[in-house]
């Protein structure tokens, strides 16, 4: 799908536009508009517009057509800038040797075609893709030939598997007949648990025997020295007592 737009009476020099039309040739439509949007020339937005005419166009186009098109896949297949009128003025510029100039205002017309079309490839593009299939073509024939070499190493590495594969084979096997042996260890593991629990009660049951004795045997010795104690301070107690009945007995003899 092609579409056309052209700008006519642009103020300005055709040299002036071609500066810029330059920039946008043989691109893709989105990356011609950023071009002409940071391009600080008088005839960019001039050429934005007659950009976006184009792509209008060939979207118009496409739907008349029962088409479907996508603007980004459009891109600039024709630019150029013809020299337009030039009108004189009435005025006059000053020259060398007392001559006189007239100045003049330059016209320009623009016209931008776009295509969905595929676009041609270059001659650098061409030598590019040519060196590269010549690269892939080395390729295939170095793996080929490797591939041809491969089957006698895998002949010779194929004994090696199979005996490795028997060995897993017997590993596994002898790993499924010991396998009772686990539940006898299990078993033995039981027994030597039952047999430190006994062992730890009849130590404590030890420990503490001997320590109730020893605390009998402390007590019955805190007794014995309560009593001797106080068989100690029984005479003291007893001795008043005699003095008051032998002073009460001789004043009963002096009375008498």
């Amino acid at each position: 799908m092609e579409a056309t737009a052209k700008l006519r009476h642009l103020k300005g020099s055709p040299r002036k536009a071609r500066l810029v039309i330059d920039l946008i040739r043989g691109q893709r439509v989105s990356r011609a508009l950023s071009i002409l949007k940071f391009t600080e020339k008088r005839a960019a937005d001039p050429i934005a517009q007659c950009l976006n005419s184009a792509i209008a166009n060939a979207t118009y186009a496409a739907e008349q057509k029962n088409i479907a098109i996508d603007p980004d896949d459009l891109w600039i297949n024709l630019c150029y800038v013809d020299m337009g009128p030039t009108k004189g003025r009435k005025r006059m510029r000053p020259a060398p040797q007392g001559r006189a100039y007239r100045e003049q205002r330059h016209y320009c017309h623009i016209t931008i075609q776009v295509t969905s079309e595929e676009k041609p490839k270059t001659e650098e593009q061409l030598r590019l893709e040519a060196l590269r299939d010549e690269r892939i073509a080395a390729r295939k024939a170095a793996n080929a030939k490797k591939k041809a070499e491969a089957p006698a190493k895998k002949k010779e590495v194929a004994a090696p598997v199979e005996e490795v594969a028997a060995a897993d084979a017997v590993a596994v096997e002898e790993t499924v007949v010991e396998a009772p042996a686990v539940e006898e260890v299990a078993a033995a593991d039981a027994v030597a648990v039952e047999e430190t629990v006994e062992a730890a009660s009849e130590e404590v049951a030890a420990a503490t025997e001997e320590t109730v004795e020893s605390a009998s045997d402390e007590v019955e010795a805190a007794t014995e020295e309560i009593e001797v104690a106080a068989a100690e301070d029984a005479p003291a107690e007893d001795a008043p007592a005699a003095e008051e009945t032998e002073g009460e007995e001789s004043e009963e003899e002096k009375k008498a």
